[in-house]
């Protein structure tokens, strides 16, 4: 068994509709509509709440794919995640709530707004997972301008951050007087505009909420490819990222760290969550049954889900063929999420495994473990351990019930191991993940005048 160190494990819940295999919602017990059902997604929340889970992460997507027969495959991402967020906030106490919103599509102003209101409802528990976007299809509904290249959906995403967080802190935490006697609501020039004029943006501010109880919400990132990483480091409180192996998560958090201190920040200064897909049974023999009922309701779906991940027609994939060699020596960034591709890519050719064998160990991008209960907490343990990550997305197979079973059978093993809390030490998101309140740009700024 792997030796644990002093530090706390961080576990969030990443929740894609009705799970992360593409036949969640066939499964037998699963209600197939539960992913627009409010009672499913309350439930959901108060047992990722009773498991003391960081946060509960929702991605995002407005592009729905439609089959040649004119059909949608399955359950999609459909809830608004701030909506959703702002709802859940009023059902749980402690959980963290990170919403997911692509600075390609987005404005900053708005998402400034929105995600500091959350925070201010839910009491300190919002976040925002910075995205861009590489589907064209999701911007043709937003304006049906021509989509922008990486380099320039990484340029205006660091300006829109910059935005953001200027937003953020356009009040004073002592802004606020409400002194009836005195006719005075606010101090003098403690609300400031932020007169921005950039490249893609010009917002004049200030925002019209009083600072968050977080200072700032926590700013989550996901993405691998060298613009993603940059502008986690220079922002970021945590990332989101797709890692496979021990060395590769290795290799990534060493990158991350040194990219972070060179814009003078410590160089732990981010918690490094990767998503982590599990299939769980009471036994790795029960465990490996469940994923064959599962990959048997999804039927050659994975195959075509899994081409479309990688850019290529299915037709060029074989279950028990290795990757086509094009695409194991390409060198080419791929215009899809660089980061998300290169976790198969690393697997096939280090293993030189077949597609089949690439699907037992990937799933929707992420490492996957099939097993029991203490085989689960192993791999959890191991890499967190080796300080190659500070703890993970969990991306359950199924929900509600595959994160049912992870609270009632794995989060006692961790508790019982010492490396993840038995109760909330805090109230906010800051405090389950360590971070501190970020004082504002503009007082600083004050003070030293």
């Amino acid at each position: 068994m792997p030796t644990a160190s002093k530090r706390e494990l961080h576990l969030g819940l990443n929740v894609l509709a009705a799970g992360m295999h593409p036949a969640a919602w066939q499964f037998p017990g699963t209600d197939p509509l539960g992913y627009i059902k409010p009672s499913q997604w309350r439930h959901i929340a108060a047992v990722a709440e009773k498991g003391t889970l960081d946060a509960i992460f929702l991605a995002d997507g407005t592009n729905v794919p439609l089959g040649p027969d004119g059909q949608v495959a399955g359950p999609v991402n459909s809830f608004d995640p701030v909506v959703l967020l702002s709802v859940l906030a009023g059902q749980t106490s402690h959980v963290g709530l990170v919403a997911t919103v692509s600075t390609t599509v987005d404005n900053p102003f708005g998402l400034a707004r929105r995600i500091a209101s959350l925070d201010h409802l839910s009491g300190g528990r919002a976040a925002w997972n910075v995205v861009t976007t590489w589907d064209a299809a999701t911007t043709d509904n937003f304006g049906g301008e021509p989509h922008a290249d990486r380099e320039q959906r990484y340029a205006k995403a660091v300006e829109f951050v910059d935005v953001v967080r200027a937003l953020w802190d356009s009040w004073d935490d002592d802004a606020l007087v409400a002194d009836l006697t005195a006719a005075q609501f606010t101090r003098p020039h403690s609300v400031r505009p932020v007169n921005h004029r950039g490249r893609f943006f010009s917002v004049k501010g200030p925002l019209n909420l009083p600072r968050a109880p977080q200072g700032q919400p926590v700013l989550f990132q996901a993405g691998g490819s060298p613009g993603g990483l940059d502008l986690a480091a220079r922002h970021a409180d945590a990332v989101f990222a797709s890692l496979g192996s021990l060395d590769h998560a290795l290799e990534f958090t060493r990158d991350l760290r040194r990219r972070t201190a060179a814009y003078g920040r410590p160089a732990d200064a981010i918690r490094v969550m990767p998503g982590l897909s599990f299939i769980l049974g009471g036994t790795e023999a029960e465990a490996r049954e469940r994923a064959r009922v599962l990959n048997d309701l999804a039927g050659d779906r994975r195959l075509a889900t899994f081409a479309r991940q990688l850019g290529v027609d299915a037709g060029e994939l074989a279950w028990d063929k290795p990757l086509p060699r094009s695409l194991l020596e390409t060198t080419e960034l791929s215009p899809h999420s660089q980061g998300a591709r290169e976790i198969a890519l690393r697997l096939a050719r280090r293993e030189t495994l077949t597609v089949r064998e690439l699907l037992d160990r990937v799933q929707s991008w992420h490492r996957l473990v099939i097993g029991s209960p203490e085989q689960l907490a192993d791999a959890i343990e191991e890499w967190f351990a080796a300080g190659a990550v500070d703890g993970f997305n969990l991306m359950p197979d199924v929900e509600p019930s595959g994160l049912e079973d992870f609270v009632e059978h794995v989060v006692p093993i961790l508790r019982n191991r010492g490396i993840f809390r038995r109760e909330y030490a805090g109230s906010t998101l800051r405090d389950h993940l360590g971070l501190q309140r970020p004082s504002s740009r503009f007082a600083e700024s004050r003070a030293a005048g």
